[in-house]
């Protein structure tokens, strides 16, 4: 049995674990860089925390397995990040996590999800276009995705392909 529920204080450790974790799992494909980068840290997943806008997935001992980060951006409900420990791997973990946050958005009105990845990695790009995600061309990019975008260049990311993607929110019909 799997719970998704919004982070607490005890769980943050655990977080920056799965992310080292799931990020190991770069260094395969030749992506040092990626797989070595350090996991936000204790004061920023606090923030999100306080945020209400950080969800783990616990196992039955209830301590977390995955996680998801969310933003807002420009008007969208932004993935900043998500992250399976390999040992969950496989399980559909992410795909719940993503659900959660498609359903968090068209809660609060929010008319799609958005997020960058790495194009060509099958648990990134590929993976995201089996839950629907689109790819934006560049002309689609809002202010907020264009600054995300320069962010990540600035810190190296972009030595591989990326892509910003969108997955429209079905949201209900007002009355």
């Amino acid at each position: 049995m799997t719970d998704i529920r919004p982070a607490r204080e005890e769980d943050l450790p655990a977080l920056r674990e799965i992310e080292r974790a799931a990020g190991r799992s770069f260094a395969a494909l030749g992506m040092d860089l990626v797989a070595e980068d350090e996991p936000p840290s204790l004061e920023i997943l606090r923030e999100y925390a306080r945020a209400g806008r950080v969800w783990v997935l616990a196992g039955d001992d209830d301590r977390p397995v995955a996680y998801l980060l969310a933003d807002e951006v420009d008007g969208c409900a932004h993935l900043e990040q998500v992250s399976v420990h390999p040992d969950a791997a496989g399980n559909g973990h992410g795909r719940e996590l993503v659900r959660h946050l498609v359903a968090w958005a068209g809660g609060r009105g929010l008319p799609a999800v958005t997020l960058t990845t790495y194009t060509d990695v099958p648990w990134n790009g590929p993976y995201y276009r089996r839950l629907g995600f689109r790819p934006l061309e560049p002309d689609e990019l809002t202010p907020g995705l264009r600054e995300i975008r320069r962010h990540e260049a600035a810190h190296g990311l972009d030595r591989w392909p990326r892509s910003v993607m969108r997955l429209e929110v079905d949201l209900p019909a007002r009355r």
